[in-house]
């Protein structure tokens, strides 16, 4: 291959820094330094770090999330599974402090012939594989560092039915980056069969970039790279548009009041009967929402620290105010 020919494809398809710098794409250094470690206080981080505390702080201030069907937090307790669990026959059990989608268990029955749970993708597990898997959750397996965990068990959620063929066995969230209180980016993560119906982007979930004002697609990604359709399930991703937006986009930037750290990602999914709720607070979003929505942070976030009267606005008026900025589309 011409040297000269190889030059221009590099160039073509990876950015210089510079380039990036000039169209206000954020890094890993400025996210840490100017934004999560200026504006997320330090001893705040384990009311989002720990999923059983950030559903209490979110209890407190009606903030709708999955309902909690109970805890276990010690060995002791994992015998009294099935009596927590009740006549629940959908539920979740995740750990308190997991990433990534690890750890998490969805059952959506129970077999009426064997007694067996079953999971979403129709493999059955047995009661003492279901107490195998607290355990596994209790010892720090699925756990930020290995340490010791807590075994959460949630109601089941039932993703809108607007959403079917979008997301493969597993339920689509909405990552909504909120800065100070104003949401200032949002995708969608569709899990996918390479994510093993997780919506984590780098195990292979879709990211969708979702535009503020309308919450329409704005453009698709898998593996940081431009698709146009579902790889599993074929449908078309540029269709894709979130029901209930504003209420998404309020119910985001609530958690900035009800948290007190300022640069967060609220992960949100949409239930066909409850409507917005909130799964879970991120105090180290990632950065690949920009790839989503082919647009940078940093202008985003420069224009709401330049603001003088910010922290006298509702939220109400932060949503219109990132809706009529920070839109792709117009209604």
């Amino acid at each position: 291959m011409n040297i000269l020919k190889a030059l221009k494809d590099l160039k073509d398809r990876y950015a210089s820094p510079f380039e990036m710098t000039k169209d206000g794409i954020m890094g890993m250094n400025q996210r840490n330094v100017n934004y999560i470690s200026r504006y997320n206080r330090r001893d705040l981080y384990p009311l989002v770090d720990n999923k059983l505390l950030t559903k209490k702080i979110a209890l407190k201030n009606n903030v709708k999330t999955p309902v909690l069907i109970g805890s276990i937090e010690n060995q002791h307790q994992v015998s009294n599974v099935l009596e927590i669990i009740g006549d629940h026959k959908e539920f979740c059990i995740k750990p308190a402090h997991g990433s990534g989608g690890k750890g998490i268990l969805v059952i959506k029955d129970k077999s009426k012939t064997t007694g067996n749970f079953i999971k979403t993708s129709g493999q059955e597990i047995t009661e003492h594989e279901l107490k195998r898997h607290v355990t596994n959750i209790l010892a720090g397996l699925f756990s930020l560092g290995g340490k010791q965990d807590i075994a959460l068990i949630e109601d089941l959620i039932h993703f809108d039915n607007v959403f079917s063929g979008y997301s493969y066995d597993g339920v689509p969230d909405t990552r909504v980056i909120v800065f100070q209180g104003f949401p200032v980016m949002s995708m969608m993560r569709l899990s996918t069969s390479a994510s093993d119906g997780k919506a984590n982007l780098h195990q292979g979930a879709v990211g969708v970039g979702i535009c503020l004002n309308t919450g329409r697609a704005v453009r698709a990604v898998q593996h940081n790279e431009p698709i146009t359709i579902h790889p599993d399930t074929d449908k078309v991703l540029s269709e894709l548009r979130v029901p209930h937006w504003r209420e998404v986009l309020e119910l985001a930037s609530s958690c900035y009041d009800m948290s007190g750290l300022g640069y967060i990602g609220t992960d949100i999914v949409l239930d066909r009967d409850k409507g917005p709720m909130l799964l879970e607070l991120n105090a180290r979003p990632g950065l690949a929402i920009q790839i989503c929505n082919n647009a940078g942070l940093l202008p985003r976030l420069r224009l709401i620290e330049a603001m003088t009267k910010k922290h006298r606005l509702s939220v109400e008026q932060r949503v219109a105010f990132s809706m009529q900025h920070f839109g792709v589309f117009k209604d």
